[in-house]
């Protein structure tokens, strides 16, 4: 199970992001909070696998914000969101701890593709990481693996490779079995780590 945890001042970009995000592979819960208090007091609570933490409007906030919560908890996994062309605040953002730094107006592939290649620095189920340097995917499994890292769903994935949804969800189970994962979200992440989707 993977959760995320929004901290933005601004109810419509919390429900923005939440829109966009909760079709991202494997996302079970998505959470939110206005301010770096209520931020740093519910993670201690209920720590999220993800974090994103808005800058714009209030900059100083959600750099101190990041930089306070990954103090407190060096496992924190945050990302930042903010204007693309800020670099002071990108720099100030990974100097605070941040594992990346999102533009405003990021697409859905680049949320989905974002929050994935967070995940894959973190130890997702550590006793099955291991990857047989022997296995190969076929091509097939390498086009249902880079429509998941879109968010694409089987259905999606079958309509743009001109296969049935069940031959997608063949492909895919094998695809898990191979890279000894039990979920979309896993096998994302695997992909980006070793870096067999971009």
């Amino acid at each position: 199970m993977t959760t995320i945890l929004i901290c933005d001042e601004r109810r419509i970009v919390r429900e923005g992001l939440t829109r966009a995000l909760s079709s991202v592979p494997g996302v079970d819960r998505i959470d939110h909070v206005v301010h770096g208090d209520e931020l740093r007091t519910r993670y201690s609570r209920q720590p999220a696998d993800v974090v994103l933490v808005g800058t714009q409007r209030a900059v100083p906030s959600g750099l101190e914000a990041t930089r306070l919560l990954v103090s407190a908890n060096p496992q924190a996994n945050v990302l930042v969101f903010g204007a693309p062309d800020d670099a002071a605040t990108i720099a100030a953002a990974i100097a605070g701890g941040a594992r990346g730094y999102l533009r405003w107006d990021a697409s859905r592939p680049e949320l989905v593709a974002a929050v994935a290649q967070t995940l894959a620095t973190t130890p997702v189920s550590a006793p099955r990481q291991s990857l047989d340097p022997g296995v190969r995917l076929t091509q097939r499994e390498m086009q249902v693996l880079q429509g998941m890292s879109e968010g694409k769903s089987n259905g999606q994935i079958g309509r743009e490779l001109y296969l049935a949804e069940d031959t997608v969800k063949t492909h895919a189970r094998r695809l898990f079995s191979k890279l000894s994962v039990h979920d979309r979200a896993q096998a994302v992440a695997h992909g980006f780590r070793r870096r067999l989707i971009t």
